[in-house]
C-alpha cells in the first residue's frame, strides 16, 4: 500500500523515542515525532526521475520523466508499464492479500465461500484441463444443432453463451429520461478491436488479419472442429461485413446520433427479416416495449443482411466466439492460443500474466463489490476521503470563476452551466451501499460454471432493474479499481480508493503535487460534464441542448482548434492520432488541469508558495501532472490504443495540454524558439 511507508515511518520515529526514554536522566523532555514523509521523494516527486539536460520547452514529457523513462522496461506480461499500472497491480496484491486470509471452510453461501472457492477454482489448471472441453460441450452442440437464422438470434441473445454478437443487447439508461432503465440496441459483433482493422491495407493491419485467420484455425483445430482452415476464412469474411456495416469509432461518441428511440413495433419494421423475437426472447426483454437503438442505420444494415449469411457460417462464428469466451477456464492449449493472438499479438504482451493475477480481475468481474467491501476497510484511511472532500470542493469553487470569466459563453448558458456545476455529486472511495450477490452461487472445484453463472447473474440483475427507478447511489468501478470518471446520466465524478494514492494522492505530499496529480484527475472528470459530449447533458443529466446557439458554434469553434492540434501527433511511424475520437478526453485533461491550477491558487489562501528543491509552486504542479502520465507502451498496444481509444497516449496527455497553457509558458521561462512553443493566438483556452 502506497500509504504504508509514511506509517512505518512514524512507527520507526515512536520506537526510538520509546529507547531514549530509557535514559537514566531525571525528565527527559520528549522528542517531536517527525511529519510523515511523503510516499515519493520528500515532497511528492521522483526527482531522480527527470531529465535536465532537456528544456522544459523543448519536451517537457521527458524533462519531468526522461530517467525513469530510459531505466524502466516494460515487463513481460505487461503491454505498456507507469504509474496507473503500477497502482494497479499493487490493488491486485493487496486483493491477493485479502483472499488469503479467507477460511477454507467458510459457511456456504457466504460472501467468504463464494470468493474463496471462485478464487480456487479458477488457480487449479489441472481439474480445468482435466475436464477438457466436456464443460462446454452442451453449449457447442446447441450451436451445432441450429438450423434456422431464428435459431442462430436465440443463440446470440442468451446470457450464459456470453456472445458478443453483430447486433447486441442489453439494459442501459435513458439518456432523456435518466431516472428509468431500458433495453439499448446497437452494433457490436467483431473479434479485431475496431472496423478499420478489418478495411484498411496498411501492412501492419494486413499481418494481423492473417494472423488472425491462422489463430482462429488452430483455436478450431483445438476443439476438434472439420475443416478449420475453410471456417477461419469464413469467420473473417464474415467480420469483415459486419465491419462495412458499423459506424466509425469516432462518430459513435455522438450522443445525439445513438440516442434512437424505437417502439417494438418500430424495431420490427427497422429490419423486417431480423428475427428481433427469438433474439429478445431468450435474452429476457421480450415483454419491453420501447427501446433505444444505438448506431441506427448500422444495425437495420446488419439486420437486413443477417438472414443472407449461410447458418453454417454463423455456427463457425460463434463457436470460435465462444471458445474465446471461456477460453481462460477451459484447457490451457486453449488458454495459451487465446493468449498468443489477443495478448501477444495485438498488444504485443510477451508472457502470460501468473494465473493468481487473472484470477483476481475476474473475480472483480464477478464479485467485485464483495472485494471491495474487505478492500477499504484495510487499504483506505478516512482522512483520504476527508482531504478529497476538500480538493474537489476548491476544485468546484475554482470552475465556477472560471465560468463566471469565460469571453465566449453568456450569461444565461453561464447561468445554466452553474447549476450543473452545482449539482455534481462526487463519490469518493467506496460506495455507501453494497451489491447483494446472495443469489449467486459459486460451487468448488467449477471454475467453468462460476464463470456461467456468474455471468447468468448478472444479466439477470439488470434485467430485472427494467421497470425500477434508477439506482443513483449505484458505482460501475469497484474501489479497488484504479481509474475514475464522469456519468452525464447521474451529473456525478466518482474516484475508486485505489486511485487515491501517490503519485495521484498522498495526504503527506507538497500541495502542487497533489492539485497537479489528482487535482487534474479530479478536474478532469469534472471537465467531462462539459466536454463536448457531457455538456449535451443538463444538471439533472437530460439529453437536450441548453446552450444557446451562439454558445454551441463559439464551443465548437475552440473543440475543432483543439482537435486540429491532437489529429497532427504521430503516435508511430505514419500513425497519426485521430483527434475528433479523443477531443472529449483532451477537452476534460486540458479543462481539467486548468481549472486544477486555479483551485491550487485558491488553496494558497493568498499566501506565495514554497520553493522546493529549487521548483517553484506552479513548476511543481506542472511536474505533477508529467509524472501522473509517465508511462512505457509496447507499438502493438499503442496501435490499437491510437485506432480504438477515446484516450490520447500519455506522452500527448501531457505534451498536448500544457501548450496549451499560458502558466505553463511563465513557469519555465518557455521561449518561441522552443520546439513546443505555440503562439498565443493558437493556444485553445475552452475553460
Amino acid at each position: 500500500m502506497k500509504f504504508s511507508r509514511a506509517a512505518l515511518g512514524s512507527a520507526a520515529a515512536l520506537m526510538v523515542l520509546a529507547a531514549c526514554s530509557r535514559s537514566p536522566q531525571t525528565s527527559p523532555t520528549p522528542a517531536e515525532t517527525p511529519p510523515p514523509k511523503a510516499v515519493i521523494g520528500a515532497w511528492g516527486f521522483d526527482l531522480d526521475g527527470m531529465d535536465r539536460s532537456i528544456k522544459p520547452g523543448d519536451d517537457f514529457y521527458k524533462f519531468a520523466n526522461g530517467k525513469w523513462l530510459t531505466s524502466n522496461t516494460i515487463p513481460p506480461d505487461l503491454s505498456s508499464w507507469g504509474a496507473f499500472t503500477k497502482l494497479a497491480l499493487e490493488a491486485e496484491e493487496h486483493v491477493q492479500e485479502i483472499i488469503k486470509t479467507l477460511p477454507a471452510n467458510a459457511p456456504a453461501g457466504s460472501a467468504e465461500q463464494k470468493v474463496h472457492d471462485f478464487y480456487e477454482s479458477y488457480l487449479d489448471v489441472g481439474a480445468i484441463d482435466k475436464l477438457g472441453l466436456e464443460p462446454a460441450r452442451p453449449a457447442l452442440n446447441d450451436i451445432a444443432a441450429a438450423k434456422t437464422h431464428a435459431d442462430i438470434a436465440k443463440l446470440m441473445g442468451r446470457p450464459d453463451l456470453g456472445l458478443d454478437t453483430p447486433i447486441n443487447v442489453s439494459v442501459t439508461i435513458d439518456d432523456k429520461n435518466p431516472d428509468r432503465y431500458i433495453v439499448g440496441i446497437g452494433q457490436s459483433g467483431l473479434s479485431l478491436p475496431e472496423r478499420d482493422y478489418y478495411l484498411k491495407d496498411d501492412p501492419a493491419l494486413k499481418e494481423i488479419r492473417a494472423k488472425y485467420v491462422a489463430h482462429v484455425e488452430r483455436m478450431l483445430a483445438l476443439a476438434k472442429e472439420p475443416e478449420p482452415a475453410n471456417q477461419a476464412k469464413a469467420i473473417l469474411d464474415l467480420e469483415t461485413q459486419i465491419a462495412k456495416r458499423h459506424w466509425p469509432v469516432a462518430k459513435r461518441r455522438e450522443r445525439e446520433l445513438t440516442y434512437n428511440l424505437r417502439t417494438r413495433e418500430q424495431l420490427d419494421t427497422l429490419a423486417r427479416s431480423y428475427p428481433w423475437k427469438d433474439l429478445l426472447g431468450a435474452a429476457g426483454f421480450d415483454d419491453q416495449k420501447e427501446f433505444i437503438v444505438a448506431e441506427l442505420d448500422a444495425v437495420e444494415a446488419l439486420g437486413k443482411w443477417f438472414t443472407t449469411v449461410p447458418v453454417q457460417h454463423w455456427q463457425s462464428y460463434l463457436k470460435y466466439n465462444y471458445l474465446v469466451t471461456h477460453g481462460a477456464v477451459l484447457p490451457q492449449a486453449i488458454d495459451d492460443e487465446r493468449f498468443d493472438f489477443y495478448n501477444r499479438t495485438l498488444n504485443g504482451q510477451q508472457q502470460k500474466r501468473e494465473r493468481w493475477k487473472r484470477a483476481v480481475q475476474t473475480l472483480d468481474g464477478a464479485v467485485g463489490e464483495v472485494l471491495g467491501q474487505l478492500y477499504v476497510k484495510k487499504y483506505f484511511p478516512p482522512e483520504s476521503k476527508e482531504k478529497m472532500v476538500e480538493l474537489v470542493e476548491n476544485l468546484r469553487r475554482a470552475y465556477g470563476q472560471r465560468i463566471d470569466n469565460l469571453p465566449w459563453m453568456t450569461a444565461e448558458t453561464k447561468k445554466l452551466a452553474k447549476e450543473k456545476l452545482a449539482t455534481f455529486r462526487p463519490k469518493i472511495g467506496y460506495p455507501d451501499k453494497w451489491r447483494d450477490y446472495s443469489k449467486l452461487e459459486i460451487r468448488a472445484g467449477d471454475a467453468f460454471g462460476n464463470a456461467v453463472r456468474a455471468r447468468v447473474f448478472n444479466a439477470e440483475f439488470d434485467r430485472e432493474r427494467l421497470g425500477r427507478p434508477t439506482d443513483k447511489d449505484e458505482w460501475f468501478m469497484t474501489p479497488q479499481t484504479v481509474n475514475a470518471y464522469y456519468n452525464p446520466l447521474f451529473n456525478e465524478i466518482v474516484f475508486p480508493a485505489a486511485i487515491l494514492q501517490a503519485p495521484y494522492f498522498d495526504p503527506n505530499a507538497d500541495a502542487a503535487i497533489n492539485y497537479g496529480g489528482i487535482g487534474g484527475v479530479i478536474g478532469h472528470e469534472m471537465g467531462h460534464g462539459f466536454d463536448d459530449q457531457g455538456a449535451k447533458s443538463d444538471a439533472r443529466g437530460i439529453l437536450r441542448t441548453w446552450w444557446k446557439p451562439e454558445d454551441e458554434t463559439a464551443f465548437k469553434k475552440l473543440v475543432d482548434a483543439l482537435v486540429g492540434q491532437y489529429d497532427q501527433f504521430e503516435a508511430l511511424p505514419g500513425l497519426k492520432l485521430n483527434g475528433r475520437l479523443t477531443v472529449g478526453e483532451n477537452i476534460g485533461d486540458l479543462g481539467g488541469l486548468t481549472v486544477a491550477l486555479e483551485a491550487y491558487h485558491l488553496s494558497l489562501g493568498g499566501q506565495q508558495a514554497p520553493t522546493l528543491d529549487g521548483f517553484t509552486g506552479e513548476q511543481r504542479f506542472f511536474m505533477s501532472w508529467a509524472q501522473a502520465w509517465r508511462e512505457l507502451a509496447r507499438d502493438e498496444s499503442l496501435r490499437n490504443k491510437v485506432m480504438s481509444d477515446p484516450h490520447s497516449p500519455a506522452v500527448f496527455r501531457v505534451q498536448g495540454v500544457v501548450r496549451n497553457m499560458d502558466a505553463w509558458y511563465t513557469a519555465f521561462d518557455v521561449k518561441p524558439e522552443d520546439k513546443m512553443y505555440l503562439e498565443p493566438e493558437k493556444r485553445v483556452r475552452i475553460w
